[in-house]
């Protein structure tokens, strides 16, 4: 089977002068990966700076991915690679002490290489030299098999998601990024694409030194109404770099150029909710819990500090570790304050499954109020994926959704708790002034009379908060312009929503 692993248990004897050896990584030793701990000692050359020069002798290099991997300069035209000691990379046991797949690498694992062509350009190459196999973007070489190697190819070990590196190729990675800001450029090294969002495309990137891993969203100022606003784009951005929680991701750097804005992001490697909804196609009731109040914590945080997200999809709701009780990430929060309400509202609108009846009865040019993200977080709950469906021939999409045409099937609903399914309702009432807040959902009793479940989370979040660095400053408390206030207090009676019959749901919890 492909994805058997075994221990390489062969040896090897011999010790080669251009051997190079990981150190074991370290905060204190983190800022100098990749060249003390990696490269032969060389001297500097006058005038010329080690970035400079180390620039020069390199056309590529191997940016870490995995625990105990550390960044790789390629200066020699071939590298093998493995445990093994006469490999031009050894990977040593100390370094990898924390990575139980250590024992999956074997002596020689691989080798790299680059080959020239007669103008003087060169293509790159991987041989596969394992027993437990080699992939290149999870495709798996096959042993002695040799492919192509290409600028922001990801490098697995042993199991295709067992990640080892992503490799640049120096020339086109300069060609690619040579338009980006040089201050983000002295600072990060620009990698992969990893996806595309409501606002442009989201790329890897690494911090120069440290090679901690980031995410980082390119928004086009041509696209959104950015341009006119950029004194007021930096008080936004400010603010939200100052929020800090558990649940929330993490915005760092941003840059920006007359045309684009560059904003870095805590990276979560766990995948989207929407991604492990589909491969599990329904989640246990208290393991959707779980994740649920994690989310409403999120809600009310961000709300708490002025913030409405207003687009609210599983997609925007990222898992830190692919275990079913896992700590969630809200992604894509305060875009509206960044891009301008109105022209993120109208981006929004063409894909409406999440949105709100409010939202599209205004075609996505009126004041909403933070209840907009209370019914967003009730289709979540409900399907997974959209519970309104323009496959339903029956009623159009936005009817749907402005009448709350909605069901509960019973192949997915009857073993979920009567408690469960009445938050939906209160989540999924149409009109905004009488659906739950995020208090009243964080009292119901399906959450609130759940103690094994809000401990979990809490237990969680702690982990997290331990590690995290002190905000830089207390938080603005800035209301938005259109984030009124949420209507009655929680503490109302039992309301009914309109509930027809569709066959257009299938079930989260």
């Amino acid at each position: 089977m492909a994805d058997h692993q075994t221990p390489d248990t062969s040896s090897s004897t011999g010790t080669s002068s251009s051997s190079q050896s990981q150190s074991v990584p370290s905060s204190a030793s983190m800022d100098s990966a990749g060249t003390a701990a990696t490269l032969p000692t060389q001297d500097a050359v006058d005038g010329m700076s080690d970035e400079e020069e180390l620039k020069m002798s390199s056309w590529g290099r191997l940016f870490p991915l995995g625990i105990g991997f550390e960044k790789i300069d390629l200066e020699k035209d071939v590298n093998t690679f493995g445990r093994g000691t006469n490999n031009d990379i050894c990977f040593e046991p100390r370094a990898f002490k924390k990575n139980p797949q250590y024992q999956a690498i074997s002596t020689k694992h691989f080798k790299l290489y680059r080959e020239f062509d007669a103008d003087g350009t060169f293509n790159v190459f991987l041989t596969d030299l394992s027993s437990n196999g080699t992939f290149i973007n999870g495709q798996k070489i096959g042993k002695n098999n040799t492919q192509p190697l290409n600028n922001n190819d990801e490098i697995s070990l042993s199991l295709k998601k067992h990640k080892a590196y992503v490799f640049q190729n120096i020339n086109q990675a300069d060609q690619e990024f040579s338009l980006l800001p040089e201050d983000l450029k002295e600072k990060y090294v620009m990698s992969r694409f990893l996806g595309r969002g409501a606002c442009g495309e989201v790329r890897l990137a690494f911090s120069r030194g440290s090679c901690k891993k980031f995410a980082v969203k390119i928004i086009s100022k041509k696209t959104f109404s950015v341009g006119p606003r950029q004194a007021a784009l930096r008080d936004e951005v400010e603010i939200l770099k100052k929020l800090h929680h558990p649940c929330v991701i993490q915005i760092g750097d941003v840059f920006e150029t007359a045309e684009v804005l560059y904003i870095f992001l805590e990276l979560v490697e766990g995948g989207e909710l929407f991604d492990r909804v589909v491969s599990v196609t329904r989640f246990e009731e208290p393991v959707a819990k779980l994740l649920f109040y994690q989310m409403l914590v999120a809600v009310k945080y961000l709300h708490d500090q002025g913030i409405t997200h207003r687009d609210l999809k599983p997609e925007n709701v990222l898992l830190s570790s692919e275990k079913n009780e896992t700590l969630i990430k809200i992604t894509d929060f305060g875009l509206s304050k960044v891009v301008g309400e109105q022209s993120l509202m109208k981006t929004l609108c063409g894909t409406p499954s999440y949105l709100a009846p409010e939202v599209l009865l205004t075609a996505g040019m009126g004041g909403y109020s933070k209840a907009v993200d209370l019914w967003s977080l009730g289709v979540i709950f409900l399907g997974g994926y959209p519970p309104f469906s323009e496959e339903t021939k029956k009623h159009t999409l936005h009817e749907q959704i402005i009448k709350g045409i909605y069901s509960f099937p019973k192949a997915y609903w009857k073993s979920v708790s009567p408690e469960a399914i009445d938050l939906i309702k209160k989540l999924l009432t149409t009109d905004p002034q009488k659906r739950i807040t995020v208090d009243g959902a964080l009292q119901h009793p399906w959450i609130s009379n759940d103690e094994k479940v809000i401990e979990k989370a809490n237990q969680l979040m702690a982990a997290v908060n331990a590690d995290m660095p002190p905000p830089s400053g207390p938080v603005p408390k800035k209301r938005h312009p259109s984030d009124e206030d949420d209507g009655p207090s929680p503490r109302r009676k039992r309301i009914s929503t309109d509930i027809v019959e569709s066959d257009s749901t299938t079930a989260l919890s």
